[in-house]
Order: structure tokens, then sequence, then C-alpha cells
């Protein structure tokens, strides 16, 4: 099974957001932006993400001049199967019903097998807590993120065009 990319951003975020303060030299004010540059990914995707995941009451957004954004005791807490589940959405591993409808779905094994295949997956991430996946050695390189420069800026042929 592949997570949507919603879901990996999503979980990366939340992580990031998890050891914010871990350290004296962290002072960084974490921001949508701050969070797309570190962690390489478009600034677009990462809003979407920190609206639903704000949703969820895992992270608190605050908006404006002194705003910023910080995981929640929820957040902290939070399963990683529950997290992941619930970015995902109830979607089914395969599209039976589709703009071509496949001739097995009334009589197919595969459909209930990959559903419960879902389960059992997220059921095994739920053993870890977010606090959990962000423990050393992982706390150490979530504080030395650094932003990245935009693709365009990082090779220098397409900076030229």
């Amino acid at each position: 099974m592949q997570l949507t990319r919603f879901t990996d951003i999503g979980l990366r975020v939340v992580m990031r957001l998890a050891v914010a303060g871990e350290n004296d030299a962290d002072t960084t004010v974490l921001t949508t932006k701050t969070l797309a540059a570190e962690l390489a990914v478009p600034y677009t995707h990462v809003a979407k993400v920190v609206g639903r995941l704000s949703e969820m009451g895992v992270v608190h957004a605050r908006r404006g001049r002194s705003g910023g954004l910080a995981i929640t005791d929820l957040g902290q807490g939070a399963r990683v199967g529950w997290l992941a589940s619930s970015l995902e959405g109830t979607g089914e591993v395969v599209d039976c019903e589709g703009p071509q409808p496949c001739p097995l779905r009334r009589a197919c094994r595969l459909r209930g097998a990959l559903a419960r295949a879902r389960t059992a997956f997220f059921t095994s991430l739920d053993e870890q807590t977010v606090a959990d996946l962000v423990r050393e050695p992982t706390t150490a390189v979530l504080l030395s993120l650094t932003p990245h420069p935009p693709e365009a800026a990082a090779d220098p042929a397409r900076a030229q065009t």
C-alpha cells in the first residue's frame, strides 16, 4: 500500500512540529511557509495539510503577524495509524466502480482482502505515537532542517531561462 503525498506531508509536518522548541537554539517560529521550505515541499500542499490537521485538532494555527503553528497535546500523543488513516480518508484501495467498472466486482474476493489489509496496515501503525516517531536520532535531524532553495535556484541551468 502506498500513502498519498498529502498523508506523507501531513506526517512530516506533525513530526517537525512535535520537536519545535526542543533545544534553546531552535527559536524559529514555524509557519506554513517555513515548514514548506524546511521539508522541501510546495507551500500550497503544506497549507492544505495544515488546514486539515487544524480541523482534526492536531495542530493549532494562529494567523497574522504573531502567528505560527504548534502541535497540540492530541497531536503529540496521536497514534500514527489514526493520523494516517484520518489523512488518507475512507477510500478503497482499488476502484472497482470507476468509469470502466470491473467485471469481477459481483463475485470478487480481492476487494475484501485489500480492505482487511488496509485496516491491518493502519492498526500496525497504531503501535507508534507521534512522540515515538520523533525520538533520537530523529529529533536531531528534524531540528537541523534548513530551508531548501526553490528548484530553479538549485539548478543553474533552469535559473538562466
